[in-house]
């Protein structure tokens, strides 16, 4: 990982090497970008991978605010987030994670396990401070009607697109680091979809103009996979802590409804009664029945999909749990085993002492002397 004092070295440009420096080298780049911004020169270039593209002024009552639209350029700045996100990634693992796994003594299987849900704890505890942030200063949570009204909602806010661009680059960035990070083949489908998942919601408000809507979804999305990491580390540290679990599974199917309940009030309902319902790409409007049904079917899809996950493993969670119980009540009670008799001609013996048969030791015969 990044600024790790290494006993071993590498070939230059290898595979080890890249894998074992690739923090590093993303450090260079963002320094490189960061150096260009003192010079006049190459200022303005540096200024496209830092800042966000495409402002506009917009007239409001008092005076005129900067807004921002998305364009190509916005992929150059999202390259530059994705360095520094590597950069962070690195930080995290080296300075957290990495002290507290030596601590635990985990295995392989449960060491992967424990740095992927540290990443995702610190990634979605920001992000869901930040979009809470957003959500109240641009007050989207005390009116819920401006999640449809004056749609399309071309111009954002500065804070609102550099969230969109800063979540963007995270999910693109844990593509590389399934590569980076020697990530087991078994665990690699399952990492895939919960990354193409985030990326397609994401990338589809931001680029249908959703992004009032997106943000109030990624925040109970969030909120609720913070909470599944958090279980999920108290049980590294402790098998019997699975408290926070029984927490997770209440919010859980609480948070789908929510979800579905104002995907179907915004899309089915809200942009159903707008006037323009016209597909005009130009001017960002994509309000038609097909688009809303593709992506109500979308949003739909995906919350049933991830509700058939959670009833399938809680379904093999109990059903382990109860097996180990019923082992437990099978196993029987030592039996006591009876004391062995052995019967003789005047008696029998018991525990090697003769015994008659009324239970009195026979006497021994003498012997007559010649």
């Amino acid at each position: 990982m990044a600024f790790r004092r290494r006993t071993k070295s590498y070939p230059l440009f290898s595979q080890e090497f890249v894998i074992h420096n690739h923090a590093d080298i993303g450090f260079c780049l963002v320094l490189c970008v960061l150096i260009g911004l003192m010079f006049e020169v190459t200022a303005k270039t540096a200024f496209l991978f830092i800042l966000p593209q495409y402002n506009v002024s917009v007239p409001t009552a008092d005076n005129e605010t900067v807004h921002y639209h998305y364009g190509p350029k916005d992929l150059v700045t999202i390259l530059f987030y994705i360095f520094v996100t590597i950069i962070l990634h690195a930080v995290v693992q080296e300075y957290i994670l990495d002290k507290i796994s030596k601590r635990l003594h985990l295995s392989k299987v449960k060491h992967s396990k424990f740095n992927e849900s540290g990443q995702l704890v610190v990634f979605h505890l920001s992000s869901v401070i930040w979009c809470f942030y957003v959500v109240v200063t641009e007050g989207y949570l005390t009116n819920p009607r401006s999640l449809w009204e004056d749609y399309p909602h071309v111009y954002l806010p500065f804070q609102v697109k550099f969230f969109y661009l800063c979540q963007l680059a995270y999910w693109l960035h844990a593509l590389p680091e399934l590569y980076f990070q020697k990530v087991r083949k078994e665990e690699i489908p399952r990492q895939l979809q919960y990354i193409c998942l985030y990326l397609v919601h994401i990338a589809g408000a931001y680029l249908l103009n959703l992004s009032r809507l997106g943000l109030i979804l990624l925040l109970l999305q969030y909120s609720t996979e913070f909470l599944f990491h958090m279980a999920r580390l108290f049980y590294f540290a402790d098998e019997n802590n699975e408290k926070l679990f029984s927490a997770w599974a209440a919010v859980f199917g609480v948070t789908r409804l929510f979800i579905l309940t104002l995907a179907v009030l915004a899309i089915g309902f809200g942009l159903a009664r707008m006037e323009n319902q016209a597909f005009d790409p130009e001017k960002g409007n994509f309000n038609t029945l097909l688009c809303r049904l593709c992506v109500l079917l979308l949003v739909c899809a995906a919350q049933a999909w991830l509700m058939w996950r959670f009833i399938h493993s809680q379904l093999r969670h109990w059903r382990e749990y109860w097996n180990e119980q019923s082992a437990k009540r099978r196993v029987p009670a030592a039996p006591r085993l009876p004391v062995r008799l052995i019967k003789r001609e005047s008696g029998y013996h018991e525990n090697g002492v003769v015994k008659t048969e009324n239970g009195t030791s026979p006497r021994t015969k003498k012997l007559k002397s010649p």
